[in-house]
């Protein structure tokens, strides 16, 4: 439904200094903007342009916490995440860092700002542009350089200095079967705690700044009107386990088919990335044309170009593939005089950068800021005689996520993308892609550590013994090309091939679990015929295979009388976590608040049971399938009363909430999704923007990632947008981005999109010329300022 009273949704002809030729907007009836320009130069400047228009509040808020400017608008409650965010911002050499993604990366980025900044600069002559938001914290937007795009790295999907940590702690509380129900290995691997290093030199509060650099940010009256004296307390984010789970849980699917399966004799590809859920959404999709380019597709709206999508001759996609790009040090420093460390067997100088802090109602702060050669200090001990560093392949050049996509995106044959993907930096992605000439292929890409004397599963001294010895060479990793079978699917799961060295070329051993993947691989084999709905349809997929191994359990369970039904419910299941299904509402309550913190508590110490949130599917599947020793004389008897009780719990608990018709059960009911403005706990009005909540089957561990938090079954990681892109028409090329395409409260493409995705659905992204035209909602027409005289 139009909403005729946003200034922005009418058809509208404006002059911008810094335009050099007359370009257009068409946004078309779903919200998405078809954006058209003179020349490339101009193209980048109205992609900015129009990244403010739809997402302006957004993208500011990514700016300065990134860049570590929070503090200057919203006090001194942000101070402590400004600093976070400082430490990981690139500080390296600009000419390799631009060098490493496009011959022309620096003007993109530098025309993508000047086109932010003249959105900015508009809206401040005319504030009915400008988003509310502003106008309620009392704030206004910054402006933009360049540099910004890329110098921010703390958005980047981080490998694995948390999990090293929780490692180090988990196997001084338990042991590493213990920690196998936290992070399942593969391939297995015995991590072994390198001598001198104890928890005491690495306690878990070393990761406050280094989640807090990740997290996103957060509004509270308590925060907004925190003092000086208080700043401290935001150090530490209120749940402690965001970040970990944040972690754990972005992920993505991708697949491409050959054109001998598909109905129209083309290949297919369809992407669907996994995210943290916001308001706005992470990804925003756009056209972007200009002479000798056009491309259509989703990317972040704080970053030029896109990452998912085509060009009309070839089709992109990404899945994170799981590399292992950080390590956590511990260095040894020197008592009387802390600025040295120890390396080599000699004193090294730790390098200080010393940064004013502005900071709303207060004189600025001094920023001091530690480096070793290894990376950031995130942690000094009292004594100063230990200190926690990250090294991670951020802070080298060509590793600003997902810009490598600026030269991915013009690739149009097999041999360019291979050679677009050795370039990859991070994060760490498995790139599928597809053309019109009928090629398919896969390739992990990314920025990979060699690692001496470690597998890189725990902290190490940083005193010589454990450096890096240059990255895996990218022209050594897989490259499937045209595969036999007909098609390459991933899914964030272990997909090196069998043989692969491990020893020599260590990746990595913490991936996703498999189900995703091997579910989507189940459907795409069964398949004798594959179309764009088919593909859809398996990106909507709810079919569980974690589901069906713990049912199977139940087969050899003798069910009580009283809880008779509860087995009789989901042995007569489908596995299939529909948002109507009675059995996937039972199931899903007995696997996360009963069968799960069961096993735990059997298996596990309690001092350590803190450390397993989440908790590894694989694991904890495994853990039920093979039971061992840890359950006690008659490992099979204890599993089968573990399972029999906590069902029967899980019964109750469905009765408690649902009813006690068990035909009525819902699990809709009880998982949503629910889009909060990041304003709603300290605005009336913004409390009004939320969507939501909308009933939504899947879980994490069906092909239509919907993962939830066990407290409220409230939906906070999956595939806001989805893409499904049919080469034979590129016009039949489907998408959805949930809650909307734009960030503007007052806009008609705020939340349309939700019911879609809740439903499964999708929308036209339209390519042609002829199908935008008919599409269209509004139009604007930018013209260059006439020159001054």
């Amino acid at each position: 439904m139009t909403n005729t009273n946003h200034p922005a949704e009418h058809d509208r002809s404006l002059s911008l200094s810094g335009l050099s030729n007359e370009a257009r907007i068409r946004v078309d009836r779903w919200g998405i903007p078809h954006i058209e320009a003179g020349s490339l130069s101009d193209l980048w400047f109205v992609q900015g342009f129009n990244a403010a228009r739809d997402r302006l509040f957004q993208i500011d808020i990514w700016r300065k916490r990134g860049l570590g400017l929070l503090a200057a608008d919203f006090g001194p409650g942000f101070l402590e995440q400004d600093k976070a965010c400082r430490i990981f911002m690139y500080r390296g050499d600009m000419r390799a860092e631009w060098a490493a993604y496009a011959p022309d990366a620096e003007e993109i980025c530098t025309r993508f700002a000047e086109g932010i900044n003249a959105y900015i600069e508009m809206a401040e002559r005319h504030p009915e542009f400008m988003p509310p938001e502003f106008a309620m914290l009392g704030v206004r937007p910054g402006r933009w350089q360049g540099e910004d795009v890329v110098r921010i790295r703390n958005h980047g999907l981080n490998r694995n200095a948390l999990w090293e940590v929780q490692r180090l702690h988990m196997l001084d509380r338990a042991d590493a079967n213990a920690d196998l129900l936290r992070k399942h290995l593969n391939p297995p691997v015995d991590p072994m705690v390198p001598a001198g290093i104890s928890v005491a030199d690495c306690p878990l509060e070393a990761l406050a700044t280094f989640a807090l650099a990740q997290a996103n940010v957060t509004f509270t009256p308590e925060r907004l009107n925190a003092t000086l004296e208080d700043a401290a307390k935001w150090r530490k984010l209120s749940d402690a386990n965001e970040v970990i789970i944040d972690t754990e849980h972005a992920g993505s699917n991708n697949w491409v088919i050959a054109a001998n399966l598909t109905d129209t004799g083309f290949p297919i590809l369809a992407s669907d990335p996994h995210r943290a859920h916001s308001l706005p959404s992470l990804r925003y999709i756009q056209h972007l044309k200009a002479p000798g380019f056009d491309v259509i597709g989703a990317g972040e709206p704080c970053v030029p170009g896109i990452s998912i999508g085509h060009n009309g001759e070839a089709a992109f996609g990404l899945t994170i593939f799981c590399a292992d790009q950080e390590d956590v040090y511990i260095l040894e420093t020197d008592p009387e005089h802390p600025t040295r460390y120890l390396f080599d067997s000699k004193w090294r100088d730790i390098t200080v950068i010393e940064e004013a802090v502005a900071v709303k109602g207060c004189p600025d702060q001094s920023l001091s800021m530690e480096f070793s050669h290894h990376g950031p200090i995130i942690w000094r001990n009292a004594a100063k005689t230990r200190a926690v560093v990250v090294r991670s392949v951020w802070f080298e050049p060509g590793t600003a996520p997902y810009l490598q996509s600026l030269t991915m995106l013009r690739t149009k044959t097999a041999d360019a993308f291979r050679a677009s993907a050795e370039r990859w930096g991070a994060p760490s992605a498995n790139l599928v892609y597809a053309d019109r000439k009928g090629e398919i292929a896969w390739s992990p890409a990314g920025y990979m550590p060699l690692r001496k004397n470690s597998t890189g599963l725990l902290p190490v001294p940083g005193t010589g013994a454990f450096e890096w010895q240059g990255r895996i060479d990218p022209a050594s990793m897989p490259f499937v090309r045209n595969p036999s079978s007909g098609f390459f699917a991933t899914a964030n799961e272990m997909n090196l091939p069998a043989g692969w060295p491990h020893d020599r070329l260590p990746v990595g051993f913490e991936w996703s679990e498999p189900s995703r993947a091997n579910r989507i691989n189940e459907d795409l084999s069964a398949r004798t015929l594959h179309t764009v709905a088919s593909s859809a349809a398996l990106q909507t997929d709810v079919v569980s295979i974690p589901a069906r191994r713990l049912c199977a359990l139940l087969a050899e369970v003798a069910p009580s009388s009283q809880r008779h039904s509860a087995f009789t419910l989901l042995a007569n299941w489908d596995h299939r976590v529909s948002a109507d299904s009675a059995a996937a509402a039972l199931f899903e309550l007995w696997f996360s608040k009963h069968l799960r913190p069961a096993l735990f508590q059997k298996l596990v110490p309690e001092s350590a049971r803190p450390l397993l949130v989440p908790g590894d599917v694989e694991g904890i599947c495994r853990a039920l399938e093979e039971p061992d020793a840890r359950w006690g004389h008659a490992p099979r008897v204890e599993r089968e009363s573990l399972l029999a009780t906590t069902l029967a719990a899980a019964w109750d608990d469905a009765v408690a909430r649902l009813g006690d018709d068990p035909a009525t059960w819902r699990w809709g009911t009880l998982h949503h999704g629910q889009f909060d403005h990041p304003l709603g706990s300290v605005h009336a009005a913004a409390k009004e923007f939320a969507v939501g909540p909308l009933p939504k089957g899947g879980s994490a561990s069906t092909a239509m990632y919907a993962a939830y938090r066990p407290s409220d079954f409230r939906i906070n990681h999956g595939a806001s947008f989805r893409m499904v892109v049919d080469l034979a028409d590129l016009d039949r090329s489907i998408t959805i981005n949930a809650p909307g395409q734009s960030g503007d409260p007052r806009s008609s493409h705020y939340a349309d999109l939700a019911p879609l995705w809740a439903e499964g659905r999708y929308v036209p992204m339209l390519y042609t010329d002829e199908a935008m035209s008919k599409a269209t909602h509004f139009t604007w027409t930018l013209r260059p300022a006439p020159a001054s005289r």
